[in-house]
Formats: C-alpha cells, structure tokens, sequence
C-alpha cells in the first residue's frame, strides 16, 4: 500500500493552506493532470467575461473530474500547480482551494502570477499530481477489463449455444 506523508519542517515557516514537503513510499500509480481551466464541456469559459472565482471553481471541478476518470479524488492529490494572470486574486484563489482540498492535509503547492494564459480569456489554471495505491490501479484495471470480457463472454456463449445447436441438427 502507498504511503503518503505530509509535512512542514519545523526548520521552515509553516506555509498557509499548503504543505512544504509529501512524500509517497510503497506501490502506486502516480498520475499527473494536465493544466485544467475553467471551461464547460463545450470548451467556453464559465461566468462573465473576467469572473475569476467562477472560472476558478470550474477549474477545480474539471480537476476533480480528471482525477474521478483513474479512480481517485482530491485526497489523492499530493503536489497543484496554479496560474493566476492576477495575483490580486490570490486571496479568492485560496478560498475557491480550501474547499476542495483536505485543510488537515493540503498538497504541496506552487502558485505563479503570469502573464496570460495559452488560452485568451483565461484567467485560472491549475494542474496536479496524485499517487494512488496499487488496489485503487487494480480495481479500476479489473472494471476495465470486466467491461470487455462481458462482451466477449456474452458473444462466447452465443457462439457456443450455435455450435451446440450446429451439432445437434448434424446428428440428426
């Protein structure tokens, strides 16, 4: 099983919302999410043009939704990298983050002002890595593959049942 451990050493200021150093030791699968903005699923901004917070929050969500699609969550994420074109936001970037992430046991985190984002009109993105335990990898590679062998198990028996039924008409 993978361990994770949060810590701020006690020879560096504590940071706020953040954690200095995790560490992650044993099994897992390490999973890094690309940069997530705060985009609905036809690739607009939410909100009003200029509507940080909400663009923020949908980030945080589509960040959610990356980590959901490999069997994990936001405890699951041990380092967030943010973007800001203003950091005069900063203070509702840390109130959007406290409500998505563990306050007991927040990520290590780096946050930048820049100066524009890839995208225009983008005014938030965040990306992530997270460790998941080796039982979390099996269970989401076993649903996978159960899926498939459904299928393939089903047309089996079909195949099978019209063999059997092949063989009985030839006897006859």
């Amino acid at each position: 099983m993978t361990a994770i451990r949060f810590l701020n050493p006690k020879t560096m200021a504590k940071p706020p919302g953040y954690t200095s150093v995790v560490e992650t030791t044993g099994p897992g699968r390490t999973i890094y999410v690309a940069g997530q903005l705060g985009v609905d699923l036809d690739n607009k901004f939410v909100g009003e043009p200029g509507d940080f917070r909400a663009q923020c929050v949908k980030a945080f969500e589509n960040l959610g939704f990356a980590l959901a699609a490999v069997g994990g969550g936001f405890k699951d994420v041990v380092k967030i990298t943010n973007y800001l074109v203003d950091i005069a936001h900063i203070a509702e970037f840390r109130a959007v983050r406290d409500t998505f992430l563990d306050a007991k046991a927040p990520p290590a985190s780096t946050t930048m002002a820049i100066s524009q984002l890839a995208r225009p009109g983008g005014l938030f993105e965040i990306e992530a890595i997270a460790v998941l335990p080796v039982k979390a990898a099996a269970k989401a590679s076993a649903a996978r593959r159960g899926k498939s062998k459904t299928k393939k198990s089903k047309a089996k028996k079909t195949k099978t049942k019209k063999s059997k039924a092949a063989g009985r008409k030839k006897r006859s």
